[in-house]
């Protein structure tokens, strides 16, 4: 939202001296944030000039210039600037390529040091014969439209003001504009007249309701007929609850719209259209009443307020809108017609039909008060994104339509030369606030601040509340233009906002002592350190996902039902449901940071899945302000998913940086097993990887995690396809876990091993066994033949190809053995080895290679 400082000042008293950051400084206290401050790029000596003589010279390049003699000082007095070109006399030599002004005519005159927008300096220069010494300006080269093929005419504008005047303060081009950003729940400071009243609050000093200064006329029945047709109800209220229609005839339509006003609307961020058009926009921008202009002559019988409907084959209405494009009408928008269709959708956008124009001389306009709800999805339904719907998707003043109309009219007749006929219509009863119960005690008790209870009845009365005692407690009436109060925690807020949030005092929790991390927070700490230490980075996804994700990477098979948990307003239509796994919004950011050319890349994240039950939700949400009761709580937990947490890794690229003369190792599925087998080793849980299956990972490259059997995870390489369908990486390696399985897994208590004192002796064995052997049922062999000596088994290569054998491979382990009340001998550990091997061979024909 943008206030042009000059128009916030005739309803408040900020000084004449302030400027866009002070006045931003005043309203972030009362909770409106800053944003940027907007001028007009404009400088130095621009004057009013007056046309004394133009004579048409030909040029040998085919166009034909102006030499113009202009004044640019009141007749009778001479310069007083000095510089190169400036003619003491008050007379100007210029060039000037435009044809649409005459001798006689009162133009603007940039001088010799007056600086344009896009930093275009003025200055004497020497061009087509002539010593130029200025320049007779467009409005384009003043930054204040879009038209450059000529020259501005004041008297176009209606204005014939004395040569040297300030052209720059004649159209309103040293004011500024302060930008700030409004909440949606705040739709009344989309307003001058909102942010006014904001900024007294927040300075303590007066504040004039442009409202107060309209006089309005007694609610009538005998203007342009009006019927409201809405009695079912799509969302829960009438689409239209108020709408006021007010006439003025004799206007004149090609009147200019006066500099001031266009301005204003130009530092607003909207561009002036036509003095009708302007003026709807400078009430709505004042007020925050959006209206509407109809063209009296081009409507046929009376306005009517209703659905869209559709015909017996099925058919809707159309509509074609005032950005010329035909649109498909939905039974639910709420619609403006007559009796020749649709004329507007209601609170959209109008209808091309009935548009006002240059020949328009009997305006009707309408001022109504739409549902918000209705609004908002016709605006997104048709992609129809405009100031009007901006308001009323967030809600509009109940009481503010005949105003807003008044006003309307009133400038009108001030400014197009119209005649009020004096009939006004005025339909419908708009919602008032309802009264909201509030204890006293309540802001005290949420804020912490001892408010007295004047303090509490004054700051409630001074954002337009009525505030009453009743049976001890405050019965507070919220304003109007407040539909955002509803229940008293939004009293508190308003009363904490504008008494000062610097007023709550900060105070930290004191934590009980001797509690600190329970024992999950610790394993899950160590789970997160230990796989940042081992060279992971830590990232956050989004829990949102498409159903294709979930169910690619969320199930082994393709034909295993997966229940999804699906959102009931999701962020994007794409992502309509949470996720049952944490690999693709891992895959997501693998994907991001190689087209950003980060391409060695181990990643890791832990966060919530979401596998829902046979209930999914709650019938209804029970009201606030009691306790519900066991059996609601119950049902309420009951539809709640259940949400494990999950940790998984995600690998590409090499393990270290190419070096020069050394390439780095590329990471594999052995390094996603090796990260499973990390994380249950930080928790003291014995983790299997046996041979397993799944939809998204390479056939051959895919390991199952168990623990007692129980599978609680997987790891290994992605399917190519799903490699190349998602634009991953060559051998894109991943893991996932059931972090809270294996957290129920962990012991409470660790004991550790004895340290022995005496070393260690190594054997290595390579082992030729038929290719569908598992490194994991092989290992199991190995480590059971081996007996109590073998203390570690650790597999450091695989091998197939030429001298092994067509379906064959070769497994090679290193074996650590070690007593613990001697030191081993060679002969016992090869003993050890040999039987080992004689177990491998015995269960999977294993041969030495």
């Amino acid at each position: 939202m943008r206030i042009p400082l000059s128009w916030i000042r005739e309803y408040t008293e900020f000084p004449a001296t302030g400027t866009a950051d002070e006045l931003m400084a005043e309203l972030v206290t009362v909770g409106l944030e800053e944003e940027d401050v907007h001028a007009t790029e404009l400088s130095g000596p621009i004057v009013v000039g007056q046309v004394l003589e133009k004579v048409p010279e030909s040029q040998s390049n085919g166009k034909t210039i102006n030499w113009c003699q202009v004044r640019v000082v009141p007749e009778g007095q001479t310069q007083t600037l000095t510089g190169e070109g400036i003619d003491p006399t008050g007379v100007q030599g210029v060039v000037c390529g435009a044809h649409n002004f005459e001798v006689g005519d009162k133009v603007v005159v940039t001088l010799p040091g007056a600086v344009l927008p896009g930093d275009f300096r003025i200055s004497a220069r020497k061009t087509y014969g002539h010593l130029s010494a200025g320049m007779i300006a467009s409005v384009k080269e003043l930054g204040i439209g879009e038209d450059h093929t000529g020259i501005l005419v004041l008297g176009t504008l209606g204005l014939d003001p004395e040569p040297g005047t300030d052209a720059m303060e004649l159209l309103g081009l040293y004011d500024t504009a302060a930008e700030i950003n409004v909440t949606p729940d705040r739709g009344y400071a989309f307003s001058i007249r909102g942010v006014a009243r904001e900024y007294s609050h927040a300075t303590g000093t007066e504040f004039t309701d442009p409202v107060s200064l309209v006089q309005l006329p007694e609610r009538t029945t005998s203007g342009y007929p009006v019927e409201l047709d809405d009695d079912a109800p799509i969302y829960g209220t009438p689409g239209c609850d108020s709408f006021v229609a007010r006439t003025v005839t004799g206007i004149d339509a090609t009147a200019p719209t006066p500099p001031w006003m266009a301005a204003r609307l130009r530092l607003a961020g909207m561009r002036p259209i036509s003095l009708a058009v302007d003026i709807s926009n400078y009430v709505m921008w004042e007020l925050g009443q959006p209206l509407h202009f109809y063209d009296a002559d081009k409507l046929t019988g009376p306005i009517r307020v209703r659905r869209a409907v559709t015909s017996e084959n099925g058919d809707g209405e159309k509509l074609t809108t005032l950005d010329g494009k035909e649109r498909e009408l939905h039974p639910e928008d709420l619609l403006i017609t007559d009796e020749s269709g649709p004329v507007g959708i209601a609170g959209v956008m109008g209808g091309a039909s009935t548009e006002v124009s240059e020949s328009t001389s009997t305006i009707v306009i309408e001022a109504a008060h739409f549902d918000p709800i209705t609004v908002a999805r016709s605006k997104r339904r048709h992609k129809l994104p405009s100031e009007a719907s901006k308001r009323f998707e967030r809600g509009v003043d109940t009481q503010l339509q005949a105003v807003a109309a008044q006003r309307a009219v009133d400038l009108l007749v001030q400014l197009a030369g119209g005649t009020d006929t004096g009939e006004s219509t005025h339909v419908g009863e708009p919602v008032l606030p309802e009264p909201i119960a509030m204890d006293p005690s309540l802001p005290e008790r949420i804020t912490g601040v001892p408010y007295g209870l004047q303090q509490i009845t004054q700051t409630l009365t001074d954002i337009g509340s009525e505030v009453r005692e009743q049976d001890g407690a405050l019965l507070v009436t919220p304003p109007s233009w407040r539909p955002d109060i509803t229940i008293p925690e939004a009293l508190v807020e308003e009363i904490a906002r504008l008494v000062g949030y610097d007023q709550i005092p900060s105070r930290l929790p004191v934590a009980p002592a001797g509690r600190g991390l329970t024992a999950e927070q610790r394993r899950r700490r160590t789970v997160s350190s230990g796989l940042a230490g081992a060279g992971f980075t830590e990232v956050l996804n989004y829990p949102f996902y498409s159903v294709e994700a979930n169910e690619l990477f969320g199930r082994a098979e393709a034909s295993t039902p997966l229940p999804l948990v699906r959102l009931a307003n999701p962020i994007a239509a794409q992502y309509p449901t949470l996720r049952t796994t944490l690999l693709p919004g891992l895959l997501d950011a693998v994907r991001r940071n190689v087209s950003r050319g980060f391409k060695d890349l181990a990643l890791f994240e832990t966060g919530a899945v979401f596998l829902p039950g046979t209930q999914q939700g709650s019938a209804e949400i029970p009201g606030l302000g009691a306790y519900p009761g066991d059996a609601v709580i119950d049902g309420l937990e009951a539809g709640i998913p259940e949400q494990p947490l999950h940790v998984a890794v995600a690998l590409a690229g090499s393990e270290a940086a190419p070096q020069l003369g050394a390439e780095g190792r590329g990471r594999d599925w052995a390094d996603a097993v090796e990260a499973a087998r990390s994380v249950a080793e930080l928790l003291n849980v014995e983790l299997t990887v046996a041979q397993g299956s799944h939809q998204a990972f390479h056939p051959g490259r895919t390991a199952q995690l168990l623990i007692n059997g129980q599978l609680v995870g997987y790891a290994g390489q992605l399917h190519p396809k799903v490699v190349e369908d998602h634009d991953l990486p060559p051998r894109t390696s991943v893991m996932e876990l059931n972090l809270t399985a294996l957290l129920e897994a962990a012991p409470d208590q660790v004991t550790a091993e004895p340290i022995s004192t005496y070393p260690p002796t190594t054997q290595d064995v390579a082992l030729i066994v038929d290719e569908a052997v598992t490194a994991g049922d092989l290992r199991t062999a190995l480590t059971e033949g081996a007996g109590e000596l073998l203390e570690s088994i650790e597999l450091f290569d695989v091998y197939s190809g030429q001298g092994i054998g067509e379906g064959k491979k070769s497994l090679a382990f290193a074996l650590l053995f070690r007593a613990a009340d001697r030191t081993l001998t060679a002969e016992e550990a090869s003993e050890a080895r040999t039987a080992a091997v004689a177990l491998a061979a015995e269960r999977h024909s294993a041969v030495q290679r």
